[in-house]
This record gives structure tokens, C-alpha cells and sequence, in this order.
């Protein structure tokens, strides 16, 4: 690539960028990471993923989706201001104590928080925390998603995936399918769970929104 060429590649990828930020209203609404969250962060990264690094830091090139099977985003938000994992987190507890979270929370109403930086590492995808931004959506099975929400997700895709390598865009109940890949970091070989959220036809319908960007899905999942 000629320098003319890598100039105009860098405009074109700032006025990308631009063009998706003008779009999107983003809250910042930080959780808690201090000395007790990065240590557990950096085991996590070690134990988990087998991964050494100075740094709680992800190079992102996927996005998940997710519900957070409560009604509220403060109770959410509250639950993820933590450091340790609630000691009622009994079928995860043994994996560690860091407690989860994600990057991002939406409401409702579309409301886009965001609880870390992108780069930041989260507890959110077993076997895929080290290079995946996670995106919360308030509700569950029971109380779905609205389309406030799928017109925000579709949003914050969007701008995620003008900023970053992003190749992957999958549903939580999708990050079992990625086992026997490249991309699958979790040490363990029989420590995984088993999710529904944010459900097939969230997906389905953000899939379609999507279409021109040529995200990848999870691999077919293997019977």
C-alpha cells in the first residue's frame, strides 16, 4: 500500500468513525475496577485463558450479546459494581471469584451506559472474555427485548465495529459453537454453561439490520 493509499484509508476510517459517533448517544456510567478487580482480572486471564499479561486489557475483535435476566439497568449496574463474584454465583464461584460484568448496559428505552472501556477485560463469555465486548440488554425470556433496544445494539455495533477489528458478532447462547476453534481460550474442557439469552430472534433481527457490514457469526455448532 503506497502512502497515498494509507492516507486516504486513515480518512476514510475517521470519517467512519465520525459519522458513527454523530449517531449514537453514549452514557459513561463506570463500575468499580480497582486493585482487587484488575488482580482478579489478570488470574482470570492466566488460569481461564492461559494468558500472561501485565495489564487487564483485551484486543477486541468480537461483540456478544446479552440479556441480563433482570428488569431493571440499576439492578444490573448495581450487581456488576462489584469487584468479587456474589457468593450466590455457586455454578461459576469455582471458575473464580472475579465477578462478572460487560462493557456496555442498555435499558429499555435504548439507553446506551457504558460501564468499562472497550479495551478493558470483562467476566461475560466463558472462553472468549480475552477478546470479546460484552453488550447487556435489560430483560429476559419472560420480559423481551425491545425494539429500542435492537435499534440501539444496531448502533453500538455499528460504531464498535468502525473502531475495532470486529469479525465476530454472535448471541451469548452462540459461545459454546466456538469449542475446538482457535479462538477458544477456556483451560478447563468441562466448564462451560449453558445460555438462551439474548434469545434466536434477537439475533435474527439484529443479523439483518447488520447485513451490510459482513460480520461472522459462531461456527456451526457440532452435534
Amino acid at each position: 500500500m503506497t502512502i497515498y493509499k494509507k492516507f486516504l484509508f486513515l480518512i476514510l476510517i475517521s470519517i467512519s468513525l465520525n459519522a458513527a459517533a454523530q449517531q449514537i448517544k453514549i452514557i459513561e456510567k463506570p463500575i468499580i475496577f480497582d486493585a482487587t478487580r484488575t488482580q482478579l482480572s489478570l488470574d482470570y486471564l492466566k488460569r481461564r485463558h492461559n494468558l500472561v499479561q501485565k495489564t487487564p486489557t483485551i484486543v477486541p475483535s468480537m461483540i456478544v450479546l446479552h440479556w441480563t435476566a433482570s428488569k431493571t439497568m440499576m439492578g444490573t449496574y448495581n450487581a456488576f459494581n462489584k469487584s468479587i463474584l456474589p457468593s450466590s454465583r455457586k455454578a461459576i464461584a469455582n471458575a473464580s471469584s472475579l465477578n462478572v460484568s460487560s462493557h456496555y448496559l442498555v435499558d429499555r428505552d435504548g439507553s446506551i451506559y457504558q460501564l468499562l472501556p472497550d479495551t478493558t477485560f470483562a467476566r461475560h463469555v466463558i472462553g472468549l472474555n480475552y477478546c470479546a465486548i460484552g453488550i447487556e440488554n435489560v430483560g429476559s425470556n419472560n420480559y423481551p427485548l425491545t425494539k429500542a433496544q435492537l435499534i440501539a445494539n444496531e448502533k453500538l455495533v455499528r460504531y464498535l465495529a468502525a473502531k475495532y477489528k470486529i469479525q465476530y458478532l454472535i448471541g451469548h447462547y452462540e459461545h459454546t459453537w466456538f469449542k475446538n476453534t482457535s479462538l477458544w481460550r477456556e483451560t478447563n474442557p468441562y466448564y462451560h454453561s449453558d445460555k438462551i439469552d439474548p434469545g434466536k430472534t434477537f439475533m435474527k433481527n439484529i443479523r439483518e439490520e447488520l447485513q451490510d457490514l459482513n460480520l461472522k457469526g459462531a461456527p456451526a455448532r457440532l452435534k
